[in-house]
């Protein structure tokens, strides 16, 4: 075998398991890395030669744990040994390796290391960027370019979160059911926070725009660990739905089209019908939570053909469930467009209102405002919330949607 793109898909999806249970014999992040690195090398040299192993993962944790043995053994040359009988094993090891790399391990280790990844001293920022070194094995280099800052301040920032893990003496153990449930509610917020620093990329051939792969490829990988959660169902439908319209929602300029205006024979329908499918599987369950219910609404605009097909009633009831589950003035202001298709923009005006001091500084809240000002012709009122709204632009796409916005409002006011 000549190709080698099967080894490089190979060596991506056994990365998680391997990495996970090399961090579980070794419980040192850094050196769990090397070694799985120096497996990479040797797997590199040899299965083109010999062809793929029948276990890539059980392979290369092998392989790499007789390395990570190794410098383990050469660190501690100078350092005096303990008695024989707390060093020697005479065991099997391959055999006693091999019995432990069954498909619970792997779901316990990834899991775990996951958990490590969230772990409640580390700040969010610095918890995706270790997930992302880590577990999915992404670069110094390309986690800054996502994240649009520099190497060394990202190289920092996975240092501190590496740091913090080894002085918090966090348990190695697979989570108990107990606790499982606010673990796993963590680690869902980590893997979809991933998926936003995607989304909000122009460019979807970008590396900030490849993390939405990303996100989405471990919430899979969640989903196998834990097949009946229905919120982990919802999570993942969330991200297919929103994902499926990655082809329509920028322009060629790249700058950010409306959902009711994009192309819908762009969408992803593969995308659309899986995630529609996980989200009736989860709702059977009578379990709603947050995930399934944002999963439900953008399920609902995919199942509409054209933008006057949109359910804006069902659309509002289930923002009003989502407010009730998990308040919050971001979802009142998103539950304000349906208001707005259903009662008017005067309606959404007023809903609104009263969020003005707590999302002053929050860029949608102007845009919206200035949209619902603007279908009511006050046009100076539009005008001034469009200017604070593009103060507070966190990417070009952004700042470019309300100047188009501004450039209606000024030929406008030329007409009169």
């Amino acid at each position: 075998m000549t190709d080698l793109a099967w080894i490089d898909a190979a060596l991506v999806s056994a990365r998680p398991q391997a990495v996970a249970a090399l961090l579980r014999y070794f419980r040192d992040l850094d050196l769990a890395e090397e070694a799985y690195q120096d497996a990479c090398l040797r797997a590199l040299k040899n299965w083109p030669k010999n062809g793929p192993p029948r276990d890539a993962a059980a392979w290369l944790i092998m392989v790499g744990r007789n390395a990570a043995i190794d410098v383990t053994r050469r660190r501690a040359k100078q350092t005096e040994l303990p008695d024989e009988d707390q060093i020697s094993d005479l065991s099997d090891v391959e055999t006693e390796v091999a019995q432990r790399l069954d498909e619970a391990d792997y779901r316990d280790d990834v899991l775990r290391l996951l958990f490590i990844c969230c772990h409640p001293d580390i700040p969010p920022t610095q918890q995706v960027a270790l997930a992302l070194r880590i577990v999915s094995g992404l670069t110094v280099p390309q986690i800054a370019k996502a994240f649009l800052v520099g190497e060394s301040a990202m190289e920092q920032r996975i240092t501190r979160a590496k740091a913090k893990v080894a002085g918090a003496g966090v348990p190695f153990e697979a989570p108990n059911a107990v606790d499982r449930a606010e673990r796993l509610a963590s680690v869902a917020a980590m893997v979809y926070l991933v998926f936003n620093e995607g989304y909000s990329a122009a460019d979807p051939a970008s590396d900030r725009a490849s993390l939405c792969d990303e996100a989405i490829r471990l919430a899979r990988l969640l989903l196998r660990m834990y097949p009946s959660e229905p919120e982990i169902m919802g999570l993942l439908a969330l991200m297919l739905l929103q994902h499926s319209r990655i082809a329509a929602r920028f322009d060629a300029d790249g700058n950010g089209i409306l959902l009711e205006d994009q192309d819908r024979k762009k969408w992803k329908r593969p995308l659309i019908q899986e995630g529609l499918a996980l989200i009736d599987k989860a709702i059977r369950q009578r379990t709603p939570g947050p995930y399934q219910i944002q999963a439900a609404i953008a399920g609902l605009h995919a199942r509409a053909e054209t933008p006057d097909e949109t359910d804006w009633a069902e659309i509002d009831g289930l923002y009003q469930a989502l407010e009730r589950h998990t308040p919050s003035p971001v979802i009142t202001l998103n539950r304000a467009v349906a208001v707005a298709k259903l009662h008017g923009p005067q309606a959404a005006l007023d809903l609104i209102a009263p969020l003005e001091d707590r999302l002053s500084g929050y860029f949608y809240f102007h845009g919206a405002r200035g949209a619902f000002l603007m279908q009511l012709n006050k046009n100076a009122e539009a005008r001034e919330a469009f200017n604070k709204a593009i103060a507070l632009a966190n990417t070009p796409a952004e700042a470019a949607h309300i100047r188009q916005h501004l450039d209606t409002l000024a030929r406008s006011a030329k007409e009169k």
